[in-house]
């Protein structure tokens, strides 16, 4: 029997088992694949954004109200900063980005990933790769792990964390749903997250290629705003991408279809968009309508708005850019609209929305409520935050609370 088995070497379970180990725990991981921390590797370019530069309370408030509060617990617990002193104790320190974001100072996920193998060993976890679990099952005292060839194996505690359903490729196929619904336990439907987003429009495709660095997305459903983020954008040759689009990713992932209004200036108010415009218009000589946007914006983009607007012109003077198009310039200037219709789906997504319902897990201790012994968290959990460090935040924090909790008192 083993005493606790975590189910899973990913972050959230590597973090976890050397947690429960620590405190003096026999811990076996068992991960389906032939490594641990497949996604780690893979994530921010191979680079691995571990963290966040906010404080606990500002980062949990980005995923939502629900998960802001679910959250509370284990970010007060393992607030950010201290998850930067503990890799930096592991031997991996680690430096600021810009919007928020931290690295290894390496520049090297295999770094965070080796170290978290490294720490889990140390304390003494054991590490069983190719070990695939197919199912979990409650016995009168303890719980059952049912493993593909027909072996079992009981523990006190299963912490499971086998990860979501996104970039399937690292073995995250979604099998911890099934799992889960098997004990009655309820499943918000998965669907992709941080994934880039698919338009019908050719005018969008046209811009592959181009990015676009201070803009504010906004993003519309049913004429409603209802998520807008200000980061970067990518259009790409299906549609578009970049931080700005795929954190309001899952909305679109939950409706199918919706309107992005992308803000170019959001420091410029219509206004002063406006007299700039006007002031160009009466300028000796006029200069043409890519001069005069703030940051000069690529020909192309400059000529999808004077399509957008209805310009006759790809880059007129000012002069000849009549007052009825120039309002409606400012406009499309303060609020572009992208059609989009869908995502690119589990293959393109960083990771899940959807899970176990919040309501069904304690937040002060990953535990299943009514399931003794059973703790779920990472990806498993109905959880997403926005790209820059925060889905690892939580994996690492919940990971934190479950590993002592199973470790008893």
């Amino acid at each position: 029997m083993t005493e606790v088995a975590v189910v899973g070497a990913g972050a959230a379970g590597l973090w976890a088992a050397a947690v429960c180990a620590r405190a003096g725990c026999g811990v076996r991981i068992y991960e389906k694949t032939a490594r641990t921390g497949t996604k780690i590797l893979a994530s921010g370019g191979t680079r691995c954004n571990l963290t966040t530069t906010l404080g606990g309370r500002e980062a949990a408030e980005l995923f939502r109200r629900r998960g802001a509060r679910f959250l509370g617990p284990a970010f007060s617990a393992l607030p950010p900063e201290r998850v930067r002193e503990r890799f930096a104790a592991m031997g991996v320190p680690t430096v600021e980005a810009p919007l928020e974001k931290i690295f290894p100072a390496s520049d090297r996920a295999r770094d965070v990933r080796d170290a978290l193998e490294r720490e889990a060993r140390a304390a003494g976890v054991a590490i069983e790769l190719g070990a695939a679990v197919t199912g979990i099952e409650k016995t009168a005292e303890d719980w059952r792990l049912a493993f593909a060839g027909g072996r079992t194996v009981t523990c006190r505690a299963a912490l499971v964390c086998p990860g979501g359903q996104s970039y399937p490729r690292s073995g995250t196929t979604g099998d911890g749903y099934r799992w889960l619904r098997e004990l009655d336990l309820p499943i918000v439907d998965p669907v992709p997250a941080l994934v880039p987003l698919s338009s019908p429009a050719p005018w969008v495709h046209e811009l592959t290629g181009i990015a676009w660095q201070e803009g504010e997305v906004r993003l519309a459903l049913d004429g409603k705003i209802v998520a807008k983020r200000r980061r970067p954008v990518l259009f790409t040759h299906r549609g578009v991408s970049g931080p700005g689009a795929m954190d309001v990713s899952v909305h679109v992932a939950q409706v199918g279809a919706a309107t992005l209004h992308l803000d170019l200036y959001p420091d410029l108010s219509r206004d002063a968009l406006r007299a700039r415009l006007i002031e160009a218009a009466r300028a000796k000589g006029s200069p043409r309508l890519a001069r005069v946007l703030p940051g000069e914006p690529p020909r192309r983009l400059v000529a999808a708005l004077g399509q957008q607007v209805g310009l006759k012109e790809p880059n007129p003077r000012m002069m000849d850019v009549p007052k009825d198009a120039r309002h409606r310039l400012i406009e499309t200037l303060k609020g572009l609209a992208v059609p989009v219709d869908g995502t690119l789906g589990f293959d393109k997504a960083e990771v899940t929305a959807g899970g176990l319902e919040l309501d069904a897990v304690d937040p002060r201790t990953m535990q299943v409520r009514g399931c003794l012994g059973l703790y779920v968290f990472g990806e498993l959990l109905d959880l997403d935050g926005p790209i820059g460090g925060l889905n690892f935040q939580a994996a690492f924090a919940c990971g934190e609370l479950a590993g002592r909790a199973a470790a008893g008192p």
